[in-house]
């Protein structure tokens, strides 16, 4: 019931994720999500370590689109910094926002990978439009108020999907063994 919730992968930080791990998995493209995934939530700067990330995906062909469910003023901000496409006011976890960016990409969603850092919005959501995904640990421990009653919410559902699952654990690349295999 509740493995609608449960990721593809967990890694540690967006930053673990080389080119070479998508390409052993035949994903062609990123897609992630703006707060405590890929800064954040109350500095909207990018760091140097994801200016770097953000590059080297980018020399390996690999494009990343910001998924947000964030105001379009608030990720365009964002976005122009990094130099990436986005979809704001994605509307995760419905699919709506996963069909937009998969427009923008032109790839079927097998050749996808959303990352994120909810699995109330974020994972939900892949799962939902079935793309794989990859669960990573926020940036920051703290969180905008509207953020703040999923993670409470989360934390029940990660104890019972790790109760039936050893599996399901904090790993530090794709390599390592996916969670539903």
């Amino acid at each position: 019931m509740l493995n609608i919730f449960k990721p593809t992968w967990m890694v540690d930080a967006i930053y673990h994720i080389t080119p070479e791990q998508l390409k052993k998995q035949n994903i062609k493209a990123v897609l992630t999500d703006l707060d405590n995934t890929l800064i954040a939530w109350n500095n909207p700067d990018g760091t140097e370590e994801l200016i770097k990330w953000i590059e080297v995906m980018q020399t390996a062909g690999i494009p990343v689109i910001i998924l947000s469910n964030n105001k379009a003023s608030r990720v365009e901000r964002v976005a122009t910094v990094l130099g990436l496409e986005y979809v704001s006011r994605a509307m995760k976890p419905t699919v709506i926002g996963f069909k937009k960016a998969e427009a923008k990409l032109n790839l079927p969603k097998e050749e996808v990978l959303m990352v994120g850092d909810q699995i109330m919005t974020d994972i939900w959501g892949a799962n939902l439009a079935g793309v794989r995904n990859v669960l990573v640990k926020p940036i920051v421990n703290s969180d905008a108020w509207n953020t703040q009653f999923n993670r409470f919410i989360e934390l029940h559902i990660m104890n019972y999907l790790i109760r039936k699952d050893p599996d399901m654990r904090w790993r530090k690349s794709l390599h390592d063994k996916r969670i539903n295999e």
